[in-house]
């Protein structure tokens, strides 16, 4: 049986190695087109490891794309920030190579060396380019003398926000740099790690030989590189504009917000515009717009149609590099948090008033409700805090308010959000929940439990009288190397947490020495796990944190702005520079340092960076003090920031 089948077999298992045959000759003859074009690139120095990736010393590949030297390669591939770079040309003639300049927006940059006579990639046409066709992705490492070749198809076309062709060929950190091409030899484009959900030298790396890669299009490449050859980085064009909603796919491009100064507000753009078309395309979704300009650069001109009601606006706008940082105005109040279930009327009672802000001069007090905040209706806290939000400092706005069944409409100036600490602010009284013998009530006091999914563990403290109708502060605190601090935060943190309403939740890192940026995910979850089990109040979460644990929470922090609403750092510096200041994400900031600490310069350095970004940042300074946590007075004063988070 088994010889009849093999030998009725035998012609199709000959013509199935022809076909393999003919095919790895194809692959082959393509990748020798195009290997003239293909150089090893090795860097020299530089630093080991950017966040959690370690950035190695072995070659990398770049594509030339000018006879007179020029040499487009990846940009991940020089985020160590090498001392030298050196190219070896395939004719093993090797040369030292310097940066030109950079473009930011699809993460490549380009190259020159001192040497004439280069072969150009020959870039494929990609009108005939089409998704299930063959790609090569190609590099030249280990071996000069032949590069290394995976072969994939082409998953698809304008990818990431239209910039990029997507394989299936393995692509990694071997090969970044290198060309795709097709099996005519033709270059399709330069590999390069990306991602839609970040925009560093850095992002996608972690897709590395998972089947999905990505190439920037070498005619894409070919129509910028005069201007990168001026030595000017190429930057992300923007509009300055936020659109509603979350929904990418599902929802229209309507104008949420207009930042003050872009291009967007020159143009005449007003929150509640619908974007119809942009730079000639149409578009229905927010996906859609995003994609076409995903491929413009600062500076660059784009023309859009919109509707307002009936109203058709034509214009056409330049875009920058820059925004002017977002500063949202500052009232002068805290909202009362009415318990869950409550009947209250509508608006917002007024919990404390801030000395010399807006409100005090407009004379509001203590438990009065504003009920209106320019032509809107205020139903609740949330609403006040968007209102307000969409103003600038020193811009003029009415306010109505209610005092004893008696309405009032003041003109109000905003201000800026201060820089201080209330000096006195009295706890909200929160009554204890009341006796159950529920045996799935929540668990109250200190407790340890563990993530299965991380191998993790986290504990932490509530309220022994946690009463669920009202929502509570949440303190995440991340411990320094080498010391949880669990006593001492317990014995500093116990009746704070029982006087304010907060809940303290200590994720433990996996090694005690310190956190690993790994471990973000973890520490996530950890609050996910508490906010499932625990009223949490969202505009009150915040991290907290002393040390050398800094650099993980300032990450962590903006990694997940939607979760934080503000970081309390002691003894710890921002070790890179802040990201910008957003109106969809609310961040204050409150630093504590010692002056004698080493650090305190640092310390200094980050609250001023802070400021530039239009951040909220207090700044106490601990008299005749090294790295130690602060006493007991500066804590309370950290806790005086907890509770005022929500301020408005």
């Amino acid at each position: 049986m088994s010889l009849a089948i093999a030998g009725l077999s035998s012609p199709l298992h000959a013509a199935d190695e022809d076909l393999e045959s003919a095919e790895e000759r194809a692959f082959k003859q393509a990748a020798a087109l195009v290997d003239p074009s293909v150089v090893r690139i090795q860097t020299v120095g530089g630093l080991d490891r950017v966040g959690k990736i370690l950035t190695g010393t072995g070659p990398t590949t770049g594509v030339v794309v000018s006879s007179d030297g020029y040499i487009i390669s990846s940009s991940f591939n020089f985020i160590s920030k090498p001392a030298s770079i050196l190219v070896d040309l395939p004719d093993g003639r090797q040369f030292i190579a310097k940066v030109i300049a950079s473009d930011r927006s699809k993460m490549l940059t380009l190259l020159k060396v001192d040497v004439k006579g280069l072969t150009p990639a020959d870039p494929a046409d990609m009108k005939s380019v089409k998704v299930g066709q063959w790609s090569i992705a190609l590099g030249r490492t280990y071996d000069k003398t032949f590069p290394s070749i995976s072969v994939g198809i082409i998953g698809a076309l304008g990818r990431i926000w239209g910039k990029a062709i997507q394989t299936d060929a393995k692509v990694s950190p071997v090969n970044y740099g290198g060309p795709l091409v097709n099996i005519e030899g033709k270059v399709l484009g330069v590999l390069v790690p990306l991602s839609t959900r970040g925009a560093t030298e850095a992002a996608g790396v972690e897709w590395y030989d998972s089947g999905i890669g990505f190439a920037i299009p070498m005619q894409d490449i070919y129509t910028s590189l005069d201007r990168l050859k001026t030595g000017k980085d190429l930057k992300p064009g923007l509009l300055g504009v936020t659109l509603k909603g979350r929904g990418l796919l599902a929802g229209a491009p309507i104008v949420d917000r207009v930042r003050v100064g872009s291009p967007a507000a020159e143009a005449g753009l007003k929150p509640g515009d619908v974007f119809t078309e942009v730079d000639g395309k149409p578009v229905r979704r927010q996906a859609e717009m995003r994609h076409v300009l995903g491929r413009k650069y600062a500076g660059e001109k784009v023309t859009f149609v919109a509707k307002r009601g009936n109203e058709t606006i034509k214009g056409e706008i330049q875009l920058v590099d820059v925004l002017v940082a977002y500063e949202s105005g500052f009232l002068g109040v805290l909202p009362a948090r009415p318990a869950a279930g409550e009947n209250n009327p509508a608006g917002v009672q007024v919990r404390h008033v801030y000395e010399d802000s807006p409100a005090a001069a407009a004379g509001l007090k203590k438990r009065d409700r504003i009920v209106k905040f320019g032509d809107k209706d205020v139903t609740d806290a949330k609403t006040l805090t968007d209102l307000v939000s969409r103003i600038r400092p020193k811009q003029k706005t009415t306010l109505v308010y209610v005092r004893d069944g008696a309405s009032k409409t003041v003109d109000i100036t905003l201000a800026s959000l201060p820089n201080t600490v209330p000096g006195e602010l009295l706890p909200t009284a929160i009554p204890p929940a009341a006796e159950s013998d529920d045996e799935d009530k929540p668990k109250t006091g200190r407790f340890t439990e563990t993530m299965p999914a991380h191998e993790h563990s986290y504990w932490a403290y509530v309220p022994e009288g946690y009463n669920p109708s009202h929502r509570h502060g949440l303190m995440v605190w991340l411990h320094p190397g080498g010391d949880t601090m669990e006593a001492a935060m317990i014995k500093q943190w116990k009746a704070i947490c029982e006087q304010r309403g907060l809940i303290l939740l200590a994720p433990k890192a996996e090694k005690i020495a310190g956190w690993s940026d790994s471990e973000a995910e973890f520490v996530k979850d950890a609050i996910e796990d508490i906010k499932k089990k625990y009223a949490i109040d969202d505009s009150r979460v915040f991290l907290h944190t002393f040390g050398d644990a800094g650099n993980f929470t300032f990450k962590l922090a903006f990694k997940y702005r939607e979760l934080f609403r503000g970081v309390a750092a002691v003894s710890a510096p921002l070790r890179t520079a802040p990201q910008e200041n957003s109106p969809e994400f609310r961040m204050q900031f409150h630093m504590v340092c010692g002056d004698k600490d080493s650090l305190y310069r640092n310390v200094q350095q980050s609250v001023a960076g802070l400021k530039t970004r239009k951040y909220p940042v207090s700044f106490t300074t601990v008299k005749g003090r090294d790295r130690k946590y602060p006493p007991a007075v500066q804590v309370q004063e950290i806790a005086r920031w907890a509770d005022a988070l929500d301020r408005i």
